[in-house]
């Protein structure tokens, strides 16, 4: 953390008591006005309505083994299921049938984001948690600071945005809530002031960053230490192919910090399932494209690798890019999404791989 950076947040600190009852928001709101503000809001009316159709679990695969969120209550399954391409690149009927397989198989984990096909994708979930009956059975994670209706992490956005997810998601609470990228023209005191009146109010159950920096993670700390809500969790890009930008200042910070780490683009596009090979191999489309990048003799060493592995224990190549994450320091759940049910068989098994050291040191020595 530079100098500067340290005494701001020193600063912001030593008036944290005085600030979360006097500091007003970008719009002169008092922490009163706020709580005001979130009472004034229209309730979600949670239906209790009848399952249409309750999935029932595998009998054939073995039992969840859960995983404890950071410092929270929250037990989830080890594959987070990554929810953005619902509504976006896959559609409601193929969106209920990925849900659906997912939580046969065990899975209780859902991520999505306010932002995702512009909410389209928590009123998908919303509508299957519904259907299914299954809203005590599912920990939601989302995220909110991008979707245009309610920009940024100032405290009336944060209430805006957080009721708006309510909504789509039919429900009346969040359990792990996300602020999904730092925004820099708000004080993080004032966030988390907003935070913390909302967690009071029962609609939050615990909060998380996805996209800080290991500074601001400290800053984040500091403020903790002073009474306001602390992060539990925190999301980032890591996966075989990417090491660097986690496995450095951000990786020091998350393990002294204790805080769970989701690392999202898990598969590195997709590149990291065995689909892509070669230029010929690729589709016009947006995820091709990024894992085009993979495509060289490092990545394709690092591919060979990982199929490998997969074949020695009888899984997919995706499940053994997940089971290494999930066999590093600190990972709780890697974020992955399918496109197709049959997609979500291979994500869900990696909980259950067991890499051996040898596994292990040549998957490191690979994609080092």
């Amino acid at each position: 953390m530079s100098g500067s950076a340290g005494t701001d947040s020193v600063r912001m600190a030593r008036g944290a008591g005085e600030s979360r009852t006097e500091t007003a928001d970008a719009d002169g709101r008092t922490a009163a006005a706020l709580e005001a503000l979130i009472l004034q809001t229209r309730p979600v009316q949670v239906q209790h309505t009848g399952p249409v159709h309750l999935p029932t679990r595998s009998s054939g695969t073995a039992p969840a083994v859960r995983r404890t969120i950071g410092d929270t209550d929250l037990q989830v399954h080890p594959l987070a299921l990554g929810c953005s391409v619902f509504g976006w690149t896959t559609d409601g009927d193929t969106a209920m049938a990925i849900l659906d397989r997912h939580f046969e198989l065990g899975g209780n984990f859902l991520d999505t984001a306010d932002s995702y096909a512009a909410g389209r994708s928590e009123v998908l979930i919303g509508s299957w948690m519904r259907t299914r009956g299954v809203r005590d059975d599912i920990v939601i994670s989302t995220k909110i600071g991008r979707n245009r209706d309610n920009p940024g992490l100032s405290p009336r956005s944060i209430v805006g945005a957080v009721h708006a997810s309510l909504e789509r998601l039919g429900t009346d609470r969040i359990d792990l809530l996300h602020f999904h990228y730092d925004d820099l023209d708000v004080p993080l005191e004032e966030s988390l002031g907003a935070m913390e009146t909302l967690i009071n109010s029962g609609t939050v159950r615990y909060i998380a960053a996805s996209n800080f920096t290991a500074e601001r993670l400290m800053e984040a700390r500091v403020l903790a230490a002073n009474g306001l809500p602390r992060f539990a969790a925190v999301e980032t890009p890591y996966n075989l192919m990417n090491r660097v930008s986690f496995e450095s200042s951000l990786a020091l910070v998350t393990r002294a910090q204790g805080l769970a780490v989701m690392p999202y683009f898990a598969l590195a596009h997709g590149f990291l399932t065995g689909k892509y090979h070669s230029k010929a191999d690729l589709t016009d489309t947006i995820r091709a494209g990024r894992a085009s990048a993979y495509l060289n003799r490092t990545g394709l060493k690092v591919l060979g690798t990982v199929e490998r592995i997969a074949e020695d224990h009888g899984v997919a190549p995706s499940s053994i890019a997940l089971a290494w994450l999930l066999a590093r320091e600190g990972v709780a759940a890697p974020v992955a999404s399918a496109s197709r049910p049959d997609q979500v068989d291979a994500l869900v098994a990696a909980g259950s791989v067991r890499l051996g050291r040898a596994d292990m040191v040549d998957l490191d020595r690979v994609s080092a």
